[in-house]
């Protein structure tokens, strides 16, 4: 279950229970805003600071040699399985949900979701294997489907629903997620050459701090937010619920004991299942959502509307999410790494996006406020974004167009392709989390959010067929049918864009 849906959960509870929750919280000590923000902020800095300096070296990880400390997988293979690696990350949090909502609340479900990260940097930080790889796979994915979805509840439920301060106190914590991931790749990156294990290593400390961090201050800061278990299983339903848990993993276990040595289960065909996964779980959502008693006229209307958004989406983050891995890739081989005296570490351009978001984050806002009912709607927003995903995939061909793809070409074209495309991330992320609340059908406010956030895990899991038609031989090739593919969609979008506004009924 969703963010959304535990959120209105907490709304439909008597007054007094969500009173005497915030009422717990100290409510001033960290600028202004509820001291538990303080633990919150800094234990997803920590996190993300973990995750994004892992994902910043992974995709070299696994493509160098032994030799240099690699793992030495093709390169194509290594950039699947780093785009299905993300995907799995953002399908992993449904899980995530079910288990606080029904099972330990938002607060365990941090706390566990954390060692479960920092045990998989822990076994990648341990030299050498692939298996070892594998466990840190499935920890990681686990553990970051625990923490994400459910820190985020507590940061809402420390505020009263009149409070003023709740924007500001999302924006705050968004601050603390993009300046982790902005320190790590820079930090990481720093000991990759040294070794990859080294840097696995600082990623895992990361969430060993995140993790003291928030074992220290909840109970004094947090009070009772995200201790509540909003729908907890009944005795007998915790009995099914383990037994069904028990034998799928028993039965999963055993078709991989069997198919793997067969040589029927291999990273391709499970690159393929995750692949069609990433596509039929958000299209049965919007089936079973549309056909439903549950759904109005007006709501069939919106999520018409919702639909053309939602490929949108999944358009611009199959161009956002390359840059962890055809971008790194490019940064790694095709990048003159020695600029203005310096050398840089290829991870080192992991940094910019969020670096990016936090410099124009606040212009994008003022902005907004600025024009008032001027602004663009919300498709045209979409469209807007898509267009500049476009670019940015066109201007990172450039280099190799002009002087071919057997020169090493001028780190600025990277750091410009990166800005280009952030300006098409603010015109979409935010908005599209606030118009998916606005669509959303009342009945299924949690699924369709769910759907949002699938959006990226369809996005990776397309990247994973995508990834494997780039080569430097190919390079023009690829980044302009994808960049024009995105710049014609974008067009298309900005045409229906009234015709989608009027399926919206009324919502801006």
């Amino acid at each position: 279950m969703s963010v959304a849906k535990r959120q209105k959960i907490a709304d439909s509870a008597p007054i007094s229970e969500r009173q005497r929750i915030v009422d717990s919280v100290p409510q001033r000590g960290f600028f202004g805003h509820p001291k538990g923000l303080f633990t919150l902020f800094f234990t997803e800095f920590w996190e993300r600071f973990s995750y994004y300096g892992m994902k910043a070296i992974l995709v070299f990880y696994l493509y160098y040699e032994v030799s240099k400390g690699g793992l030495g997988v093709s390169q194509s293979l290594a950039l699947s399985i780093t785009s299905i690696y993300g995907s799995l990350v953002y399908m992993s949090g449904i899980i995530g949900g079910w288990f606080a909502d029904r099972i330990f609340g938002p607060s365990q479900a941090v706390f566990y979701g954390g060692i479960l990260i920092m045990l998989g940097h822990i076994a990648l930080a341990i030299p050498g294997s692939f298996t070892m790889f594998i466990i840190s796979m499935v920890l990681i994915v686990l553990g970051t489907g625990l923490l994400k979805p459910n820190v985020s509840t507590i940061v809402g439920e420390m505020y009263s629903e009149s409070d003023e301060r709740r924007d500001a106190g999302f924006t705050i914590f968004y601050m603390g997620i993009n300046m982790g991931a902005f320190l790590s790749p820079l930090i990481v990156g720093s000991v990759m050459k040294q070794s990859f294990h080294l840097g696995f290593g600082v990623a895992a400390v990361g969430m060993f701090l995140g993790l003291v961090m928030f074992a220290l201050t909840k109970k004094k800061n947090l009070g009772l937010a995200g201790t509540s278990v909003p729908n907890p299983l009944s005795a007998d339903e915790k009995k099914k619920v383990f037994t069904t848990i028990g034998l799928g993993v028993a039965v999963i276990a055993i078709l991989f004991a069997v198919l793997i040595p067969m040589g029927v289960l291999t990273f391709e065909t499970f690159i393929n299942l995750v692949t069609i996964l990433g596509v039929v779980i958000p299209t049965i959502y919007f089936i079973v959502m549309y056909r439903s008693p549950k759904t109005t006229a007006v709501e069939r209307s919106r999520l018409l509307a919702y639909i053309p958004l939602f490929i949108a989406a999944v358009m611009f983050w199959a161009i956002q999410e390359q840059g962890s891995t055809i971008l790194a890739n490019y940064a790694d081989k095709r990048t003159d790494l020695h600029f203005a005296g310096i050398e840089i570490s290829p991870a080192w351009f992991q940094s910019l996006n969020p670096l990016f978001i936090i410099t124009f984050a606040p212009l994008f806002a003022w902005m907004w406020v600025k024009l008032g009912k001027r602004q663009p709607s919300v498709p045209q927003k979409f469209a807007l974004s898509l267009l500049f995903a476009g670019l940015s995939f066109l201007i990172i061909l450039l280099p190799g167009y002009l002087s071919g793809t057997d020169s090493l070409v001028n780190p600025l074209w990277l750091v410009l392709s990166y800005l280009v495309c952030v300006f098409g991330e603010l015109l979409l992320s935010p908005v599209g989390l606030s118009a998916t609340t606005k669509l959303a059908p009342a009945a299924f406010s949690a699924q369709i959010m769910s759907v949002w956030f699938l959006a990226s895990a369809a996005a990776q899991a397309i990247n994973a067929q995508l990834v494997k038609f780039y080569s430097p031989e190919t390079e023009t090739a690829y980044f302009g049918t994808i960049g024009g593919a995105s710049i014609v969609l974008g067009i298309i979008l900005f045409i229906l864009a009234p015709k989608i506004q009027d399926f919206m009924k009324g919502v801006k």
